[in-house]
């Protein structure tokens, strides 16, 4: 196996750090881009030409000519999602196909129940609500887990026992529904016909990708893991209970995609230059100010998903760090630094401190109650969106980059500048081929 050929993007901080563009910028030295977790509660950005894509499980590998695309038996997939992705593309000029995509005959359906699950118990949580995108997302998870209420992509091509398992499985949910949230039962039989149909328009997408990406790791052909979300938000290693439904860092490729544990080659994580978060949950360098307003509407800082408004405050070294060793990251991707220009005065968390003890090693559990340690900088003011050179960039954003891979304790291999494909620095990178 040519396992150095191969790269896995993963977030490292809470997700929206900005992976559609590396992926893009990856895709193009690659033969297979791979989505191996989530489902549509990610949202990939890619600008190209001054035209924006986004994909919430569509690979972003489909907007390069001779890249196969795969949606793999990890990934929670919603057909209606899918298939309106499918046709938006489709209508402006991109191919979509069997040829360049896709689907997991063992990736698991999201169904019209799990929405409805959702949010109906969101709604019964109430000021303890979780923060969910309401995408099925979870109740999708906890089907599967469940095995006699799951529905398999493989299904959707057999209209027979398609429509028998629906009928089951809704049956149970209605009475499920009905008892724990007073709920209007679900018609099966409107159901059935619709899902017939999107599993008709899907049937030469399907296959077994897992035996696809085993054969292509055999023959040293080049895949790129395409991750979701970010690594706090794992469903083990993240902000508990506050966190996505899968297994988000480096850690899930092999299960997600069915791949052994080599395939996953360069690791690189996305970070961005601040951060963000969406939803409820511990976020210790959040900024309540007119420095998290000011970080928010120059980093565009809305839901690709849901449109929601993001909370947004300083980088926090000391999580991320964390993040980088749980998913092995070779090398770190810098995101929207662009976003920072014009601060007078930039800080990065170090550390925390709990109960007036400074913590030694970081302690997901402890986030809600932690003080930041952090170390400032100087800002810059000079636009950097043209910078394409690390040597480009002003003296102080050169610090600061450097200071962001010293306190992560690793490399800064890409830095992005802008949202448009084109801008982007490659700094010192071990993956071939990119410019």
């Amino acid at each position: 196996m040519n396992r150095s050929a191969n790269a896995t993007v993963v977030g490292l901080q809470w997700g929206d750090e900005g992976k559609g563009k590396i992926v893009d910028a990856l895709a193009g030295v690659s033969r297979y881009v791979v989505r191996f977790c989530g489902g549509a509660n990610a949202g990939h950005t890619v600008t190209v030409n001054g035209q924006k894509f986004a994909m919430h499980l569509i690979p972003c590998g489909i907007l390069h000519d001779g890249v196969l695309n795969f949606v793999g038996n990890g990934v929670v997939f919603d057909p209606a999602t899918a298939l309106g992705e499918i046709d938006a593309l489709l209508s402006r000029g991109v191919a979509v196909s069997p040829d360049n995509l896709r689907i997991s005959s063992a990736a698991h359906v999201v169904m019209p129940w799990h929405k409805a699950q959702d949010s109906l118990s969101e709604q019964r949580l109430g000021g303890g609500k979780i923060g969910t995108t309401a995408r099925g997302i979870g109740p999708c998870y906890a089907d599967k887990a469940n095995r006699s209420t799951a529905i398999r992509v493989g299904d959707l091509a057999c209209p027979d026992a398609l429509a028998e398992k629906i009928r089951h499985v809704a049956e149970i949910k209605n009475k499920v529904f009905s008892s724990l949230f007073g709920a209007e039962a679900l018609d099966a039989e409107a159901i059935v016909p619709e899902f017939i149909e999107y599993g008709r328009r899907l049937a030469p997408m399907i296959c077994d990708t897992g035996h696809l990406l085993r054969l292509a790791c055999r023959k040293g052909e080049p895949i790129l893991f395409e991750g979701g979300q970010g690594i706090m938000l794992d469903v083990d290693h993240g902000t508990y209970p506050f966190v996505t439904s899968s297994a988000v860092s480096a850690c899930g490729v092999p299960q997600g995609a069915g791949v052994p544990p080599g395939a996953t080659g360069t690791v690189v994580g996305l970070v961005k230059a601040y951060t963000s978060r969406v939803g409820a949950g511990p976020f210790p360098t959040e900024q309540s100010n007119e420095i998290g307003d000011r970080l928010r509407e120059r980093g565009r800082e809305y839901g690709t998903t849901t449109g929601r408004p993001r909370r947004c405050g300083w980088l926090d070294a000391f999580a991320v760090r964390y993040a980088a060793e749980l998913s092995g990251v070779d090398e770190l991707a810098l995101a929207l630094l662009d976003v920072l220009t014009g601060f007078d005065e930039l800080k990065v968390c170090t550390g925390y401190r709990v109960g007036g003890r400074d913590l030694e090693a970081f302690d997901v559990t402890a986030m809600g109650a932690a003080e930041c340690t952090y170390e400032s900088f100087p800002g810059w003011t000079s636009d950097i969106t043209a910078c394409r050179k690390f040597d480009d960039l002003p003296p102080e954003a050169q610090q600061y980059v450097k200071r962001v891979g010293e306190l992560i304790g690793r490399p800064v291999a890409f830095i992005s500048v802008g949202p448009d494909r084109q801008q982007n620095i490659v700094h010192r990178t071990r993956l071939e081929g990119l410019k």
